[in-house]
Parts: structure tokens; C-alpha cells; sequence
């Protein structure tokens, strides 16, 4: 093979250069889309995974942590017996209420974070629950001794099913389930009695 065979003349060197060159502007623009796309697609997440992650803004800083089943099914499961009222404090996307909704309970959610409370809403829709069920924005931690409040205000056939947090006196009926997914259960009757019985004592304030 001759050596001309080998070489390209200095037109076909300029054609390859510029074959190249424009070879690497279609990659280097390629790659700024990939980029933008993947950046933008971690923004549009963020935007839309933050408000349900990340707490609202509140003197105590609790994270949102959605029921899990096993809970949903301990709380359904403690109140099988009963009908009628069920409210929700610190509903979080509502997956509690519309359960209960489904089995026949008229349903409301109290909760601080709003896209939770629209979230729920919109979710309580698209079950088929919307006309047993209500979502409130409501911040619950200007609700000061809220055992007092519900001992206070409650009806003594009422039962209150707590989820991850135990009220700090209040002795509990029963419990179901187990660590994370544990509900403790209380009757009104005895913590009305309790409350009734503080009120009577003198020192009780003390």
C-alpha cells in the first residue's frame, strides 16, 4: 500500500477535523439535556416529596411517618365493635381515616401540614369515601394537656385508640400489636374517672 494510501490530503483532513468537531458539540450538547433533565426531574421530585416528608414548621420537630398496615389493621381491629364517630388527630395523609370511612365509621382528620390535609382529600376522592370523611388543618401542638381536653370533652362511651405515642398518664384498656404498629387503647369511662377524681382531690394542682 503506498504511503498516499495513508495519509489524508489536507482537504480530507479538514473535512475530518471538522467531522469531529461537530461530533463533539452534538455529545457536549447531549449530555448539558441529560443533565438539565436529571437535575430538573430532582427538583420536580423534591418539590413534590418534601411537604410529606419534611415536618411543618413546629416548636416540637416530629417527622411525618405514614401508618403501616399492620397499624391501620391493629386500630380497625380495636374498634370492631363500634360505629358511629372516629376522629383522626395528626391524620397525616389520611390513610387511617379512609380506611375507617370503608368500615362504615364517619371519619375526620386533624392535621398541621396542609398539602397532607389536600393530599388526604384528594385520596378520600379518589376511594369513593369523600362524603364520610373531612380533612382540618389544625395545629396540634397549641392544644395544650390534650388529655385533659378529651377527658373534658369527650363522651363517656368514647374509646381512644393512640398510635406510636402512649398519653403520658392515662392508663390504657388494652394494647394490639407490636413496636412500631402498637395502639393502646382507652376507654373514656376511666380516664374520665381519673380526671374527676384529680378535680376532687385538693392537692391535685400541685
Amino acid at each position: 500500500m503506498s504511503q498516499e494510501g495513508l495519509l489524508p490530503d489536507s482537504a480530507a483532513a479538514g473535512q475530518l477535523k471538522s467531522h469531529v468537531k461537530e461530533k463533539r458539540s452534538r455529545v457536549s450538547r447531549v449530555g448539558v439535556v441529560v443533565t438539565g433533565v436529571l437535575g430538573g426531574s430532582l427538583v420536580a421530585l423534591y418539590a413534590v416529596a418534601a411537604p410529606f416528608l419534611a415536618p411543618a414548621l413546629r416548636k416540637v420537630c416530629l417527622p411525618f411517618v405514614p401508618a403501616t398496615t399492620a397499624q391501620v389493621e391493629n386500630v380497625l381491629g380495636s374498634l370492631r365493635a363500634r360505629s358511629g364517630t372516629l376522629v383522626d388527630i395528626g391524620s397525616g395523609d389520611g390513610r387511617i381515616v379512609i380506611a375507617a370511612a370503608k368500615h362504615g365509621f364517619q371519619a375526620s382528620g386533624f392535621e398541621l401540614n396542609p398539602w397532607l390535609v389536600w393530599y388526604s382529600r384528594y385520596k378520600a376522592m379518589r376511594e369513593g369515601v369523600h362524603c364520610s370523611t373531612s380533612f382540618h388543618i389544625s395545629d396540634l401542638w397549641k392544644m395544650d394537656q390534650l388529655e385533659l381536653k378529651l377527658a373534658s370533652e369527650l363522651p363517656s362511651t368514647a374509646k381512644v385508640v393512640a398510635c406510636r405515642f402512649p398519653f403520658p398518664t392515662w392508663v390504657p384498656e388494652h394494647t394490639a400489636g407490636e413496636g412500631i404498629d402498637t395502639v393502646w387503647v382507652y376507654d373514656a369511662k376511666t380516664f374520665k374517672s381519673h380526671l374527676q377524681h384529680r378535680m376532687a382531690t385538693p392537692d391535685s394542682h400541685t
